[in-house]
């Protein structure tokens, strides 16, 4: 393909190649010339115009196909309007001379064709060029379309478009020929001709004023003609004509020459409207010749003319706007009503005829309305709904209020006008809907009222107007659910007030049942003491209907519906009502047989339709049955009047028996299946309802091979009525009053129950499936026979009916065998089946055939038997190759597909050659485009079955559908669609393989791309979807090879299409896109949107907003759910990969959205934001005043929109916390900001974060109220904590707190919905959490809200507000106390760290502004009202207690609930409680620990915890009296209460436990044992102790977070401490009372007693054991003998562990050093090792060399703890002191070994770490332990070892421990070393002399050494004092210098000099003797000294200031060393 990439076509390579090669090489050299032409010179292009020229031309002999004829064209056009221009007019002659000519045979057609398209192509590029030759052009197509068949026309038609596009008003003198060819057009009986026609039409009237001045009736009816007989795109196209001509003719503004010409009116909007209405109620049979028909009333609107007004009416309303709209709104909106009204009874003369009018009105008020207008032009157009609802009302109650009440009900007036009311009650209740919340402003407005008006419509005489009313109020419940309860409430009353009347009894039973129905859609319910009432007047109802035989009928109807809808509230309601229910149910239906008999004999029809509309109502269970096989006994004594009843009776036992299982009623299984039989094959049902019974029997995919209308599409509403046929009725409410109650079919809509003759069908099918596959197989086979009896036995019409019915049946027998994985039966089943299903496949009903080919499948599938498979395929072989009609090659072509759909690709592949070679044939068969639809249709169901098998038949495959692609006409659309599915499945089965580079690979993709590219070219909207699938499967495998640009424009055109289905197949594919390569999408939009000016529809406003912007305008646009969704992922992944590069992008999109509806908010609190300085007014004001003059990319966007808008705010700042670091430092922003102006960080945005949050949180709608609190949570969140660096000690979000809380205050109003609350206290706490906020009279702002809503909740459940269910107020109140509790923890964690910070005096200034304020201040706001608060949490926490409790103690739990709780609302409350105990668990904890566990005030010991509920009454009954408890009970059942919930929670962590639970209840575990107390009662509880330890065990092993693992580690150590304290108290107690006895007999405290042992589960020490190892084995796996191999040491090489490793390890080793004092003397000697081994094993795997010689964390933390096991008591307790010291003296050896080399790898440990280690056993051990012989040498030479070594620092510190050791004050321990190791430290220091110190190290290590020799000089006995002096003093003096050299001398050697001086200067006046002698003995040195200090003298002072300075760092560091060990 390669090859036909050039300028000019290749003719060699082209005259090589076959037939369909030729045409594929054709194709696709001119889609590339269409892209080479553009982007080539113009130069270029003329040097070779004329072969090209020439080239084209010649194709046009070579028969060109369809979409290769519209390329050529376009190709033309584009070649003339870049290259020169002078030959055009010869090709113009040419294609005209090829029109003309006189050859009509088939072959010739498609040169003549492609001449006429190329005509058009000319015209369109070169327009005004060409002027003077187009008359003779037009007239010459127009003389050819008089003999042109369809395709002809067509095409001409489309030509004639495109030349009145190019000439626009130059074609004026052939205006009137075009509109009279198009006018025949319009009516031909082609579709596709219509289409083009109403195209080309619609061009002319752009400049044709005739067609809306002076021809427009006649337009009009032409149209209306048009309409009748006319398919879905007929429709679309005629109504869009049809609706512009009009709306032109309203706005248009005459030229000033036309009217001088002809006298033109112009027409008046009534007028416009008077033409539309005259044919949705006349059709197209005119004014006069109607009046005939009209007179003898038969004649009725034909349904497809009526549904193609109606969309002309809303193309009408659109093309006009919005504005218009607004203006013209209440004259529209009574015209349309008037459509259904009294002065055309013609309209609605019958039921179906109303049902249907109906809908199309509600289609276009809806489409009006919700379409094209904005939410406050919405809530004025519903005001006039209202007075339109008003007028109505009253002319029903004039009629009402006169004559006797015969005549009143019938009255023509009120049961005419009540489809006008229906219709706008429909129509508010939707609007009210989708306004939501924002519609609140509308219900508060007394002038406009509105409920009132619905309310007073509920007593209409018609039962379709209380209906629609109930229904309007059902929609006003959940768009606005404050309202529910009260308008629960008020038909509550009404309708016990008004018993009496038949209207108001079904009307307000219809409006209770429906608002119950809402209540599943309002999250905050309703009271749950409303069952009850209803429950109440449901029994009354029902028992008072038997009193007053004029209302019977209607108190039985509303006293079960009541009953019914009650059942949608689910169990928790239900299940307190069962007894009564089941009561009522036995009385409705006969106990046995014997009293039936009596009831039939007994009775008149009345009777009967009262008894049947209470059994249908009551229907349930199996009293039934009896009831049911003679019913048809009853009717035939009574008639007809008894028809619907009893149908709806049967309707409502079906449905109920399809919902039991079988089993239930098994007895009856026979009887039922006959009555089933009997229905499904009686003779008096007139209607063949295929279009609504089949459609759920055939497989989804199927439908589409058949009508459009099964098709989803944005008319499905009004264009359901065409597909069920005239006879039909649509669904309608009024067929099943029942149906108000359920849940919404699709979105908003209006429920539509079908009539109960339908229903009842449906029903009967249904049932009949699994009733059949329940009975006995003789049964079984009986009923089959007897079906295929009743179809031969009827004739014509009914016994397509019966038909229908029976293989409706059937297959659904067959579906639920499949599904069940049942069995057919013996073989002599099959018979009576397959000739039941073989009748069927012949068919002329379509869906019937198509519901036969599932069932024909099902067979196979449930027989499952590969021979019977095979013979079932045989037949279809034979059938398909000896018919020759439609029906039956269609039927079997489909039947061979679904069979291999079944039974995956028949498993032999030579079925699988025979089907694919049949259906080869078959697809091309052009003379019947049905037999290839259905036989392409099959061969994508083989080839997706197919799979791998198929691979063999790809390439043969592929080319049938490029071919046939290439050659099928336009005009077959659904041939087109097929191929798509055909190709769609090659694709998927070819998969990945299509990456590859082999040549037979390239050539299959590029045919797959080549056929993609035709199908993109299709003008049918449904093969461009297949087109864009395609492809996105495409790019999905190979996606290299897909052109993403023309992809992208692709989807960008259609973005906005009218057609649901090609959108949702755009949006697939974008969605797909974006997921791989969002920023390329991205930019091909913009390039395309900025290239292109026509293309691109102008609904999509890429050019401006970016495809970003588009979605959204789009989601704000779309209703169907699917694409709403898409479009919200597709954008979601945009926003995930691109938000942070288009940060300013994204966040003004947001923005202008959000901001587009600031104008419909209330200006809200300006007040607040002026309180600032006057910079900020100007800044706040933005947020409330809106400039008009700056024009928003986004009008009115809908409140849902709104809500997407914030959340993708709160999306952008977390993608933006996983991107650079500067998004959260301003300073760093400003700075990178500076340096690349490119640069867009998030804290720049900051302002306008916060302003998008105010704006969402103060607006009307609820959700968004909810979406913008969530914003400003996330902001407080990510931004408390940034600096500002203007203002040093202030962060960035202070200036903003004026705008904050200007947020929060409108939530806290009493009118706010408890679910708005709770989310603003949440924010409250967080705001104050996060210490903004410096000054306390600021935060009082916020204080004061929290406060006033605690003063609300104080009362607890009774006194919030009795709308919502009380769980509702259980939320409300618990996020109160939750926030509260926040507030709290918070307070209290600052006044601690402001205590630290006091402590360590050295804090700077800022950290004192920012503790100051708000340590003791905010502890103070909260302290207010903490005897409040910890009343209240105390009582959540106990409510908490009882709902976690299991439900086998359900029996113990108060009856009436708990303090926040009632106990039916229970299972909802939970949930609550869930989500807000564990913070409150942490501040109860914190309370009681401030208090100290001591009750305060001595009432509250005495009083209840909690007001309803408490400990005391939980246990003793509340009825005992309160017994008053001792203030120690009260604490110890706080102190049971608190830990009780913890260890629950703990011990069975769920997997969706919040991290934010888990660390507050061990937070809160921390706080209880912070004080004595709590600590006592654990410690003295041992079990208690180890529940809680196994606990905390669990909760390390199955939490990965090092917090929570820190903070259990932190509760055991607590612990720990418990039980020491206790084991201590104890000792002291005991020695105290046996103080005279003997020291011997006390008896053993601690673990272990006596014995040592420590026995697991029992012992606390074995607890914590288990769970230190757990901790230190996870972190570093060597300590594990098992895994390392081998139990003895092994040197692996140390390692350092990350920071949460060493906490870990570092909290574990404290813990391990505090057991020892938890045990006996003997048990510490059994835990002893473990504890030596796991501390020495973590110094051994972590002594890591670190620079600068530190210890890592973990090291220090083994030598602390060593330090601690050592200092042991029981080291030196007389029972354990052997052993202790054999076990330490092993202990120090290993870590001695630890030093000799293993493998040589003993460099890598830390000498240092060891050798303090070694020093922490000599100085912290009794000596015995260190003194013996072998271990003393070890130790020593370990010392000279690392004297030796030559790194400094080493040098410094070994002298620090040295000094250490040498002053051990005793001998025997600290002399053997001084004895060793002293000659070799002066050797060292003499060294130095020599060796003159370059560096303050070295320095450092001299400062060392001489310091250990002083301190030798201090240790030193008498005799040997002056000995050691005179070997310090010649060093001192050896470093002074004299004047010169001081000068000239480094900085170094300067303080060498003084440090020697100074310390010359201490040693002199100490040992003065000495000091003398030595003087004496050593002139030379004394003359030095005095040197030094007389050249000094001067300087002394000042340098030994700054000695000390200098000198201070080095011994700060060591000293820190000291005492961290030793």
């Amino acid at each position: 393909m390669e090859l036909a990439h050039n300028l000019l076509l290749n003719e060699e390579v082209y005259n090589q190649l076959g037939e369909v090669q030729k045409a594929e090489f054709i194709f696709d050299w001119l889609s590339y010339l269409e892209k080479l032409l553009l982007a080539t010179s113009r130069s270029d292009v003329k040097e070779k115009q004329k072969t090209l020229v020439e080239q084209l031309l010649s194709l046009l002999n070579s028969s060109p196909g369809p979409p290769t004829r519209k390329l050529l064209a376009k190709n033309l056009g584009v070649l003339y309007s870049i290259g020169d221009t002078f030959s055009v007019y010869e090709t113009i002659d040419k294609c005209n001379d090829l029109i003309r000519s006189k050859d009509d045979s088939p072959s010739y057609l498609p040169t003549k064709l492609a001449a006429v398209v190329c005509l058009g192509s000319l015209y369109r590029k070169l327009g005004r060029v060409l002027v003077n030759t187009f008359t003779d052009t037009v007239g010459n197509i127009l003389k050819a379309m008089k003999s042109a068949e369809s395709q002809g026309r067509y095409e001409i038609m489309l030509s004639l478009q495109n030349i009145l596009n190019g000439l626009g008003a130059a074609a004026t003198p052939c205006h009137r020929d075009v509109y009279k060819a198009a006018k025949s057009c319009l009516t031909d009986r082609s579709m596709a001709v219509r289409c083009a026609a109403a195209k080309c039409l619609l061009e002319l009237q752009k400049e044709a004023i005739f067609m809306w001045s002076t021809d427009l009736d006649s337009v009009a009816t032409l149209c209306f003609k048009s309409f009748e007989g006319s398919n879905y795109d007929v429709r679309i196209s005629v109504s869009k004509l049809l609706g512009t001509v009009l709306a032109k003719a309203i706005i248009s503004k005459h030229p000033g020459s036309a009217v001088s010409r002809q006298s033109i009116r112009r027409l008046s909007l009534e007028e416009v409207l008077e033409l539309l209405g005259t044919g949705f109620l006349r059709g197209s049979s005119g004014f006069l010749r109607a009046s005939g028909d009209m007179l003898k009333g038969t004649s009725s609107v034909s349904r497809d003319v009526r549904v193609g007004v109606t969309q002309a009416y809303v193309v009408f309303v659109s093309t006009l706007g919005g504005t218009w709209l607004e203006k013209n709104f209440a004259a529209f909106l009574s015209h349309v009503l008037s459509l259904v009204s009294q002065s055309h009874p013609k309209a609605t003369q019958t039921q179906t005829d109303a049902v249907c009018g109906r809908r199309c009105v509600s289609f276009i008020l809806r489409a009006a309305i919700g379409g094209l207008l904005g939410e406050k032009a919405q809530i004025a157009a519903a005001k006039d709904i209202c007075q339109a609802i008003w007028k109505l009302k009253k002319v029903v109650d004039a009629v009402m209020n006169e004559g006797n009440v015969e005549t009143r009900v019938g009255s023509t007036d009120v049961m005419a006008s009540q489809h006008m009311l229906v219709c706008a009650l429909q129509e508010l209740g939707n609007l009210i809907y989708s306004l939501g919340t924002t519609a609140a402003p509308l219900l508060q407005d007394s002038s406009a009222g509105l409920l009132d008006s619905v309310i007073s419509v509920i007593q209409h005489p018609s039962i379709a107007v209380r209906l629609a009313a109930a229904w309007c109020l059902h929609c006003i419940a959940v768009a606005l659910p404050s309202y529910l309860t009260p308008l629960l409430d008020r038909c509550l009353e009404r309708l016990t007030v008004l018993k009496s009347s038949p209207e108001a009894v079904t009307g307000f039973s219809f409006a209770v049942a429906a608002l119950l129905g809402a209540v599943k859609h309002c999250p905050l319910g309703i009271p749950h003491g409303k069952g009850k009432i209803i429950m109440t007047l449901a029994e009354d109802l029902l028992c008072s209907a038997v009193q007053n035989s004029r209302l019977s009928a209607q108190r039985t109807q509303s006293g079960w519906l009541l009953i019914a809808a009650l059942m949608t509230l689910g169990p928790a309601v239900v299940s307190h009502h069962l007894a009564r229910l089941l009561l009522l149910w036995k009385c409705v239906f006969p106990l046995s047989p014997k009293d039936l008999e009596t009831e039939k004999s007994r009775g008149d029809s009345f009777t009967w339709q009262v008894t049947l509309e209470g059994r249908a109502g009551a229907l349930c269970g199996r009293y039934t049955f009896f009831f049911i096989l003679r019913l048809s006994s009853v009717l035939r004594t009574y008639g007809s009047t008894l028809k619907t009843p009893s149908v709806v009776y049967k309707q409502r036992l079906y449905e109920l028996l399809i919902l039991l299982p079988p089993e239930t009623y098994e007895g009856n299984l026979c009887a039922l299946l006959k009555e089933l039989a009997a229905d499904l094959t009686a003779s008096d049902i007139q209607v063949a309802a295929s279009a609504f019974l089949l459609p759920p029997l055939c497989h989804q995919d199927d439908l589409v091979i058949l009508s459009p209308l099964l098709q989803e599409t944005d008319h499905r509403f009004i264009e359901e009525q065409l597909l069920l046929g005239n006879g039909i009725a649509c669904g309608s409410l009024e067929y099943d009053p029942y149906s108000i109650y359920e849940k919404d079919v699709a979105g908003n809509s209006v429920p539509k129950p079908l009539p109960p003759v339908l229903s009842v069908i449906s029903s009967a099918v249904k049932l009949f499936g699994v009733v059949c596959a329940h009975v006995g197989e003789a049964q079984r086979l009986f009923i089959l026979e007897q079906f295929l009896d009743s179809i031969k036995h009827t004739k014509g019409a009914r016994q397509q009916i019966v038909q229908l019915h029976v293989v409706s049946s059937l297959s659904s027998f067959l579906k639920y065998l499949a599904g069940s994985k049942g069995h057919l039966g013996p073989e002599e089943m099959r018979r009576p089946v397959l000739a039941l299903v073989m009748g069927a496949l012949e068919s002329p009903n379509p869906l019937l055939r198509c519901a036969a080919a599932e069932a024909w499948a099902r067979l196979a599938q449930v027989v499952d038997d590969g021979a019977f498979t095979a013979a079932l395929a045989q037949v279809s072989f034979d059938k398909l190759k000896s018919a020759r009609d439609v029906v039956t090659r269609t039927g079997y072509s489909l039947a061979l597909g679904s069979l291999h759909r079944y039974l995956g690709g028949i498993s032999s592949s030579q079925h699988l050659n025979s089907c694919v070679g049949i259906l080869f044939t078959l697809s091309q068969d052009s003379t019947s485009p049905d037999v290839q639809t259905w036989a392409l249709h099959s061969l994508s169901l083989i080839i997706d079955s197919a799979g791998p098998l198929y691979n063999m038949h790809v390439e043969p495959t592929l080319s049938l559908i490029i071919m046939l692609l290439l050659n099928v006409p336009p005009t077959h659309a659904e041939v087109h669609q097929s191929l798509g599915r055909c190709l769609n499945a090659l694709i998927t089965t070819l998969g990945p393989e299509l990456q590859g580079n082999s040549t037979s690979i390239s050539t299959l993709r590029t045919s797959c791309l080549l056929g993609c590219a035709v199908m993109q070219d299709n003008p049918d909207c449904l093969v461009q979807a297949q087109a864009i699938s395609c492809l996105q499967q495409l790019h999905m495998f190979a996606p290299r090879h897909v052109n993403l640009s023309s992809l992208v424009s692709c989807l960008c055109v259609n973005l906005c299409s009218p057609y649901l289905l090609l959108r949702r197949a755009v949006l697939a594919c974008l969605r797909q896109l974006v997921q791989r390569e969002a920023a390329e999408v991205s930019e091909h939009a913009v390039m395309l949107a900025k290239d292109s000016r026509e293309e691109l529809t102008p609904d999509a406003n890429i050019r401006e907003v970016g495809l970003e912007g588009a979605l959204l305008t789009l989601l704000d646009k779309e209703t169907d759910q699917k694409l709403c969704h898409d479009i919200k992922e597709t954008l979601n992944h945009m926003l995930t990969s691109m938000a942070v590069d288009k940060l300013s992008f994204w966040l003004k999109l947001c923005k202008d959205v959000l901001a587009a509806s600031a104008d419909f908010t209330t200006v809200t609190c300006v007040d607040t934001m002026q309180e600032e300085e006057g910079d900020k007014g100007d800044d706040a004001s933005v947020l409330t005043t809106r400039n008009d003059d700056k024009s928003y990319p986004f009008t009115n966007p809908r409140w849902a929109t709104r809500v997407f808008a914030a959340e993708c705010v709160c999306r952008i700042i977390n993608q933006c916390e996983n991107a650079h670091s500067a998004h959260f430092d301003i300073a760093l922003a400003q700075e990178m900001r500076k340096r690349d102006s490119r640069n867009d960080f998030l804290v720049l945005h900051l302002a306008d974060l916060i302003r998008m949050a105010f704006m969402a949180a103060t607006d009307h709608s609820d959700q968004l109220r909810l979406s913008g609190l969530e914003t400003l949570l996330v902001v407080i969140r990510r931004f408390a904590s940034i600096p500002e660096p203007e203002f040093p000690g202030h962060v960035i979000l202070e200036q903003y707190q004026a705008n904050v809380g200007a947020a929060l205050r409108p939530a806290f109003t009493s009118e706010t919905p408890p679910d708005v609350t709770a989310k603003a206290c949440q924010v409250c706490s967080a705001w104050i959490a996060s210490g903004v906020v410096s000054d306390l009279n600021d935060l009082r702002r916020v204080h004061q809200l929290l406060v006033s809503s605690l003063t609300k909740i104080q009362a607890g459940k009774e006194a919030l507000s009795h709308l919502y269910n009380e769980s509702a107020s259980t939320m409300e109140i618990l996020a109160v106390l939750k926030a509260w509790a926040e507030v709290y923890i918070i307070a209290v964690e600052r006044h601690k760290s402001h205590r630290q910070a006091l402590k360590t005096t050295t804090y700077s200034e800022d950290c004192v502004r920012n503790e100051s304020y708000s340590s003791d201040g905010l502890l103070d706001l909260v302290h207010a009202d903490l005897g409040t608060l910890s009343r209240l949490w105390l009582a959540a926490l106990q409510d908490f207690a009882l709902l976690t409790l299991p439900s086998e103690f359900a029996s113990q739990l108060p009856v009436e609930g708990g303090a926040f709780y009632t106990s039916e609302t229970s299972e909802n409350a939970k949930l609550h409680y869930y989500n807000s105990w564990a913070l409150i668990l942490h501040a109860t904890a914190l309370w009681l620990t401030s208090t100290g566990f001591v009750v305060a005030d001595p009432d509250e010991g005495a009083s209840h915890l909690s007001r309803p509920v408490t400990p005391t009454s939980m246990c003793q009954g509340s009825s005992s009296g309160a017994t008053v408890k001792s203030p120690e009970d009260v604490c110890t059942d706080r102190f049971h209460l608190i830990l009780g919930i913890s260890v629950e929670f703990l011990c069975s962590l769920r997997s969706d436990a919040t991290m934010e639970s888990i660390t507050a209840c061990l937070h809160a575990l921390q706080a209880l044992l912070d004080v004595p107390w709590p600590r006592s009662k654990i410690g003295s509880d041992q079990d208690l102790g180890i529940e809680l330890l196994n606990v905390l065990h669990r909760v390390i092993l199955t939490r990965e977070s090092p917090s929570i693992q820190l903070a259990s580690l932190e509760v055991v150590r607590q612990i720990i401490c418990a039980a020491q304290e206790h084991v201590k108290e104890k000792r002291r107690s005991a020695e105290v009372d046996d103080g005279a006895a003997e020291k011997e007999t006390l008896p053993e405290f601690g673990e272990g007693k006596d014995t040592g042992g420590l026995v697991p589960g029992k012992s606390l020490v074995f607890a914590t054991l288990e769970l230190c190892v757990c901790i230190l084995v996870r972190q570093l796996p060597e300590l594990n003998p098992k895994l390392t191999g081998s139990p003895g040491v092994r040197a692996a090489k140390p390692q350092v562990l990350s920071e949460d490793g060493s906490r870990l390890v570092s909290a574990a080793l404290v813990i391990l050093s505090e057991l020892p004092a938890v045990c006996s003397p003997e048990g510490s000697i059994s835990i002893l090792p473990t504890v030596l081994y796991l501390t020495i094993g973590v110094l051994r795997e972590t002594a890591v060399k670190l620079p600068g010689g530190q210890l890592s964390s973990t090291v220090a933390a083994s030598l602390q703890a060593l330090k601690g096991i050592l200092s042991s008591p029981m080291a030196r307790a007389e029972k354990s002191h052997t052993a202790w010291t054999d076990l330490l003296r092993s202990a120090l050896t290993t870590i001695l070994d630890c030093w000799d080399p293993v493998d040589g790898t003993h460099q890598e440990l830390d000498e240092i770490s060891l050798l303090t280690a070694i020093t922490v056993f000599i100085l912290s051990t009794s000596p015995e332990v260190t003194t013996i012989p072998c271990l003393q040498k070890r130790c020593i030479e370990k010392f000279k070892a690392t004297l030796q070594i030559k790194d400094p620092v080493v040098q410094i510190k070994t002298y620090q421990l040295l000094l250490s050791v040498f002053q051990y004050p005793n001998p025997a321990v600290s002399y053997p070393y001084i004895y060793s190791l002293v000659s070799s430290i002066v050797e060292k220091l003499q060294e130095i002399d020599q060796r003159k110190p370059e560096d303050t190290t070295e320095l450092q290590i001299f400062q060392e050494g001489v310091r250990v020799l002083e301190a030798l000089v201090a240790i030193a006995e008498e005799q040997h004092r002056s000995q050691l002096v005179a070997c310090l003093l010649p060093i001192l003096i050896s470093f002074l210098l004299d004047d010169k050299a001081l000068g000239s001398a480094t900085a170094v050697m300067k303080n060498l000099h003084d440090f020697a001086l100074q310390n010359l200067m201490q040693i002199g006046p100490q040992y003065s003797s000495v000091f003398k002698n030595v003087m004496a003995s050593s002139p030379a040195l004394k003359a030095r000294l005095e040197a030094a200090i007389k050249g000094n003298q001067e300087n002394v002072k000042v340098k030994i200031s700054t000695s000390k300075h200098t000198k201070n760092p080095g011994k700060n560091a060591s000293i820190q060393l000291k005492t961290n060990f030793l």
